[in-house]
Formats: C-alpha cells, structure tokens, sequence
C-alpha cells in the first residue's frame, strides 16, 4: 500500500518528538545523579617538619628595681625630679637638710684638732723623759707610762679622724643620686616629706630595658625541655615569644635566662624567666603577656587541618576521598595541635585526600563531587594568625585573636 505524502510527513513528525522526549529524559537522569553527588572540599595531606609550641599565661617584671632610700634623717628640702621621669645613674634627685650634718662635721674636726694637740705634747714629753733616761734621772717606770699615754692619744686622734669621716659621709649623703639609669615610679614623696634612714622610699626606680617575662611551668615540661634544648640546641634553640594581652605579638624574640632553683610546694611548678629587649620601652612591669616556648621539632610530621577531624564516642576521624571518589572514614591517632593543624600519628597517609568541607551528614560509600583546595585559600597556617606590634611601638590593624588570661598550651 503506497502512503500518502501526508501521512508520510506525519510519522516523521511523531518519531522527531518520540526521540527528544526520550533523549530529555535520559538528561534529566543524568544531570539528576550528578546533583545527588555530595558536594564536598578537599586536600592532599601534608609531610613536613613540623615545630612545635608550648604557651603559658605569664607577668612582665622589672630587670633591676630599687627603692631609693635616704641613708640620714631629715626633712627634704629639695625636690629634682617628677614622677614618671627617666633619669641617668648619678643624676640628683633629692637633698636633705643638712644644718645638723654641718655642725656634726665641725664638731668632729674640733675635737679632732684637740686629741692632735694632747698628742703632740705627750709626744714632747716622752722624749724629755727619754733623755732624763738616759741619764738616770728618773725611773723607767715614768717613760714606760708616759709611752702608753702617747699610744692611747694616738688612737683617740684616729677615733676622732674617724668621727670626722663619718661626719661627712653623712653630710654628703644629704645629697641623694640616682643610683642607675632608669624610669622613676610616681610614688616619690613631695618636698618638706621626713625621712628616716632606711626606712622611707623617696621614690622607685627601675631600668626599662630589658625586662624579664615571669611564667611557671609543670615539672614534665621542663624536663622535656631542657631534653630538647640540649639535644638540638644546636640546630633549634628554644626561642620564646610573647604576645601581649590586647591579643598582638611582640617583635622581639627572648631567651630564657633564670630557672628556680625548686618546684613550688604548692602548685607543683618551675618559675622561669625570659628576657626581652624593650628599646620603645613599650613593655612595663605587671603587664600581662601568653609567653611561647617554640624549640622542639617533629621531622615528617603528618599534618590535616582541624576542621578535617571529627569526634565521635572518643575516637577521632577523618574523611578521605576514596579510589572510586567515595566518601571513607579513617578512625586517625592525634597528636600535637600546630597552627591549623592537628599532628596525625597514625591512620593516614601522604597519598591521602582527607575533606574539609560538607562533612555535615556525609556518611561512608556517598560518592563525592570534589572541589581540590590548597592550605593558602582556605588561610591555613602552621601559627596562630595575630596582629604584630611595629619594633618602633606603632600598632598594625586589631587583633583577630582575642587573649585570655587562662594558662594557654599548643602542646
């Protein structure tokens, strides 16, 4: 039967729509499968040496600091400086009254030049009796006397030249000098202030630069690193860091210099103090300051970032990216947290991709559409990201992190 040019046009027309609807529908399903893919961030595990650090909660304390005391009584008639101002050892500060010191000093000379003139006339009568002697006109007994007299006025003459000495070591101590160069506190005490020797501070002084940072640490600690310390000192000395309490680091390294020498009956800690170069004089004493120990280095450290791990039941876990780009679960044995990172001991390898990102509700065997990332976009780091104060005390932008007074560790 011969058709008809029509009905031929018309079963064209049913096979073309035939054909885009079961393509569309083949389209659909696979633009369907590919939608049901997790969507997930990935990265490669890293292999490095990696250091590590320890932070403790800390004090800044003063070098050297000194009250300045009077070594006399008396009233302060003279007043040379302010509170708060930096001065030069040797420079004056105060001065005394000295009316009473004065006549001491003169009276000492009187009864100096007095003892010297009994002296010199025990001394004429000696020889006289020396002579008289000599030709037996007197006893020996009366020369041997009157040699004892001249020794005893001898030494009342040094008594006497003592009490002269002393006179004006006390006169000149009516003059109180800064005894080294530093920053006065502003607890001095106003003029017309009586002072007792010894007892009443005048002021305080302390030497800006440098200073110490104090801290305590456990007993473990310390054993641990003064293990590292004399095993890489070498090659990786410990080096302290601090940062202050408005969350920015300092720019100068410290090094330790003073350990107690025993453990506090109370607490179980070490003190230790760190010294610091503080040529702004931005640090001061009482300030609070994290201080971080940072020496020991782990060689082919395994590093995943944090968000990476999960906890569940005690254990801890990783998702990694499988052979057939399927979601696998890796139970993973921690170690130090770095930065970032935490350190893998056990349970991954360099060849892993662990996930970072949309791990909320991924279970194990979902296949995965993987977007690769590196440390740098997702702003990882092996430190802990703080603003730094400039080495001329100028401050850069605010702190991202904030600090806390609580004894702080990174190991």
């Amino acid at each position: 039967m011969v058709l008809s040019r029509a009905k031929l046009m018309t079963m064209a027309a049913l096979f073309a729509a035939s054909s885009i609807v079961f393509g569309g529908c083949g389209g659909d399903k696979q633009q369907q499968a590919q939608l049901q893919k997790a969507q997930v961030k990935a990265m490669k595990v890293i292999r490095r040496d990696t250091p590590l650090a320890s932070e403790y909660a800390g004090h800044l304390v003063g070098t050297d600091e000194v009250k300045v005391q009077s070594k006399v009584n008396g009233n302060v008639v003279e007043k040379y400086v302010v509170g708060g101002q930096y001065v030069e050892q040797g420079q004056l500060l105060y001065r005394i009254d000295s009316r009473q010191y004065e006549s001491a000093v003169l009276q000492a000379q009187a009864q100096a030049a007095e003892a010297e003139v009994r002296l010199n006339n025990a001394r004429l009568d000696l020889m006289r009796y020396e002579e008289l002697l000599k030709d037996g006109a007197i006893p020996e007994q009366q020369a041997t006397t009157q040699a004892a007299t001249v020794r005893s006025y001898e030494a009342a003459l040094a008594a006497n030249e003592a009490n002269i000495k002393l006179a004006m070591e006390n006169l000149a101590d009516t003059e109180i000098y800064a005894p080294m160069s530093g920053q006065l506190g502003v607890d001095d005490v106003a003029v017309g202030t009586f002072v007792s020797a010894g007892q009443t501070t005048l002021v305080t002084l302390g030497a800006p630069d440098p200073i110490f940072v104090q801290f305590s640490i456990s007993e473990s600690d310390y054993l641990h690193f003064m293990t590292v310390q004399n095993m890489q000192s070498d090659h990786n000395p410990i080096v302290v860091t601090i940062t202050l309490s408005d969350g920015k680091e300092y720019p100068f390294e410290g090094r330790i210099v003073e350990v107690d020498r025993a453990l506090s009956n109370s607490s179980g800690s070490l003190i230790m103090k760190a010294i610091f170069p503080n040529p702004s004089g931005l640090l001061m004493p009482g300030m609070f300051a994290r201080v971080k120990l940072t020496g020991e280095v782990i060689p082919n450290a395994i590093l995943v970032p944090q968000r990476a791990v999960q906890q569940l039941l005690g254990k801890s876990f990783v998702m990694v990216v499988g052979n057939d780009s399927k979601s696998e679960a890796r139970t993973v044995e921690l170690g130090d947290q770095v930065g970032s990172y935490f350190v893998v001991n056990k349970g991954i390898s360099t060849s892993d991709t662990v996930i970072i990102e949309g791990l909320t509700n991924l279970r194990e065997g979902v296949e995965l559409n993987v977007q690769t990332v590196t440390p740098g976009e997702m702003g990882f780091s092996l430190t802990n990201v703080t603003s730094t104060y400039n080495a001329d005390a100028g401050l850069n932008a605010p702190s991202t992190n904030p600090n806390s007074p609580d004894n702080l560790r990174g190991r």
